[in-house]
């Protein structure tokens, strides 16, 4: 990169540099010369992208007065991460975070495998279930029904079909979040709708923050359309935002866009507490930046204290419609299948984006929004997102139960909803067990995926789409591979274990 788009403080960087003494040492391991020890710890909190890169490091004397140490020892630690391609530095400029080249993005892993593939290889790449029937089925014989009178018509509906326009402002409104339908267009997916919002706000050039780890979908659709990404780092494990650094990031980059799940977080499983939901709304506000809100995973809460009620929507403090974009989506809630996602914005957003569509898909297809609005109105909708709720919740607790067992020394923290487990793998390359696994007939998306420009090294996603005795195999598929790479050996010429769920 050509320069800092955030900055490290240097008392911040001294306490997440703390945190990790706490880490156990290797056996036989020999304590490193003070600066190799700074070097490398700096470098494994880039690779874990809890040091975002493209971040300002403090100056040497300020880091050195924050940990106790000589100028001396940091400037060497400085020298040799720019040696190793993990700092660049410019006179008058400062030193900033990098990750060195040659490391691409792994560009496999979240692309589902094709049906003849499905019996050698347990596939962990992509987190989505099997459709929740016999919802699906009844759905579409649900919209076949209605058709009719809509195949009469011209069949474009830009904005939606007004049906399923008025359905889901009021869904909104049942939630404590007055809508029009005005305030509603339906699009193909969450991914049509942040392609939409990205064209109309973010121009090629244009900063947009998003949280790291962060989808990686999402980070691939904003990198196509020429946006510079701001990575904001989360909060130490299951607990949201870091509010301070978010502050920090909205003031000094002033981004155009910002992008958050604030619902059981993709890939972390967070979940954001109302405080920090209306802190970052305002702390937006103050900046001038857009907030989009992913709501794509809001209803697959899998434990029961949030049955009487998740948090207020992070739209639901911007009461002037001035600040947030929100996102929904039948894809994950229902199923992948369904192509079938919303905007939720004030209604001149709303106009222009119908707008800006006619250079785009036009609009999404009318049987599928007949399909949805069947399931919304009938109460099908939340027996099939009830269905759903029970088969990912003892898929997690199956894969839980299977890698505390296959593979210990793995680190990871529970989250009470979402589709995904975010996976510390044993100080091994999540981009080498990615290579390894999928020779061994287990296929997962490797960190740096989730990250900007390679971070999280050192991480694999897991998503909660097997159970049982497919979740017993597939950790001991992961265990396997992850010997090979820790031990360096080469996989066997042969085809993967055939296994039949």
């Amino acid at each position: 990169m050509a320069h800092w788009t955030s900055a490290v403080g240097a008392t911040q960087l001294a306490r997440l540099l703390t945190s990790q003494q706490d880490r156990p040492a290797g056996p036989g391991s020999r304590r490193p010369p003070a600066y190799r020890a700074l070097a490398d710890g700096i470098r494994l909190l880039v690779l874990e992208g809890r040091v975002p890169v493209a971040a300002r490091l403090p100056a040497e004397r300020e880091l050195a007065l924050a940990l106790t140490v000589s100028r001396t020892t940091v400037a060497a630690a400085y020298e040799a991460l720019r040696a190793e391609g993990f700092l660049e530095s410019r006179r008058g400029a400062g030193s900033w975070t990098a990750v060195p080249a040659g490391n691409p993005l792994p560009a496999r892993g979240l692309e589902p495998l094709p049906p003849e593939a499905l019996g050698s290889v347990i596939d962990l790449g992509c987190a989505s279930l099997p459709a929740p029937e016999p919802w699906l089925t009844r759905a579409v014989q649900g919209a076949l029904e209605e058709l009719p009178p809509y195949a009469h018509t011209h069949g474009d509906y830009p904005a939606g079909l007004p049906a399923l326009r008025s359905m889901i402002a009021e869904r909104y409104t049942a939630r404590g979040i007055p809508t029009m339908p005005e305030q509603i267009m339906v699009t193909t997916g969450a991914m049509g709708a942040m392609d939409a919002i990205c064209h109309l706000f973010a121009g090629r050039g244009e900063r947009i923050a998003v949280e790291s780890p962060s989808y990686a979908n999402i980070l691939q659709l904003m990198r196509e359309a020429g946006a510079r990404l701001v990575p904001v780092a989360m909060a130490e494990g299951l607990t949201g935002w870091d509010m301070d650094r978010w502050r920090q990031v909205l003031r000094e980059a002033a981004p155009r866009l910002a992008y958050v799940v604030a619902d059981f977080h993709n890939p972390t499983g967070a979940l954001a507490d109302e405080d920090q939901r209306r802190r970052l709304v305002d702390a937006a506000r103050s900046a001038g930046t857009v907030l989009v809100a992913d709501e794509t995973m809001t209803e697959l809460w899998l434990d029961e204290e949030y049955d009487a009620g998740m948090p207020r929507p992070v739209c639901g403090f911007d009461p002037a419609g001035s600040t947030v974009i929100t996102v929904g989506s039948a894809s994950k809630a229902f199923w992948a299948g369904m192509r079938i996602g919303w905007v939720r914005a004030a209604p001149d957003v709303i106009r222009s984006l119908v707008a800006a569509r006619a250079y785009a898909d036009l609009g999404t297809p009318v049987l599928e929004q007949l399909a949805v609005n069947w399931l919304f109105s009938t109460g099908g909708w939340e027996q099939a997102v009830a269905l759903r709720r029970a088969q990912a919740r003892e898929n997690r607790d199956a894969l839980v139960a299977a890698l505390r067992r296959e593979l210990p020394d793995w680190e990871f923290e529970v989250p009470k909803g979402g589709l995904t487990l975010w996976v510390r793998a044993g100080g091994l390359s999540g981009s080498r067990l990615a290579e390894v696994g999928e020779r061994v007939g287990v296929r997962v998306p490797s960190g740096p995926r989730f990250g900007v420009d390679g971070a999280f090294e050192g991480y694999v996603r897991l998503p909660f789409t097997v159970g049982g005795a497919v979740a017993d195999e597939a950790a001991a598929r992961l265990a396997a591979a992850s010997r090979l790479v820790r031990t360096g050996a080469t996989v066997d010429a042969e085809s993967p274990r055939t296994f039949v769920a």
